[in-house]
């Protein structure tokens, strides 16, 4: 699938990266309350991505006589530039490209409609294919009557 940019991390997410609800949407990262996380690899990509953001933030402190521990240094302060892009971490597609091959005799012979209209049947017909099986291995246990 297309990996795009949402509304916000997940609760889980930020709580995964080590971080408060309250305290990540202070140093800039969007919290959406409703998201859930439906994939694993999804949900990892996503706690790595706010730990790379955590490990570029600086954050300036508000007292500089009284700096918290995971706030800038003077030393970092100095060096620190802010940045011009929209996005501070863009998000990178991964695209997989197949190499090319020749087409072998299964796939040329497959039908891919006719799969498709085959597996539609069969999804519409099941429960009456099933009662009929069913009827039929009833009849089979039945002693048969002779004439």
């Amino acid at each position: 699938m297309k990996v795009r940019a949402g509304r916000g991390f997940s609760l889980d997410e930020i709580r995964a990266a080590g971080l408060r609800v309250r305290y990540a949407r202070t140093i800039g990262i969007a919290v959406d309350h409703r998201r859930r996380n439906i994939s694993t690899e999804a949900f990892q990509l996503n706690v790595q991505r706010l730990k790379q953001y955590l490990g570029k933030l600086i954050l300036f402190p508000l007292n500089a006589a009284k700096a918290k521990a995971n706030e800038a240094k003077p030393e970092e302060i100095k060096v620190a530039t802010q940045l011009k892009k929209t996005r501070v971490l863009p998000i990178k597609q991964r695209v997989a490209r197949e190499k090319a091959r020749p087409v072998n005799d299964v796939e040329a012979k497959f039908h891919a409609f006719q799969a498709l209209r085959m597996a539609r049947a069969d999804a519409k017909f099941i429960g009456q294919r099933e009662k009929k099986a069913k009827q039929a291995a009833e009849d089979e246990k039945k002693p048969k009557k002779e004439k």
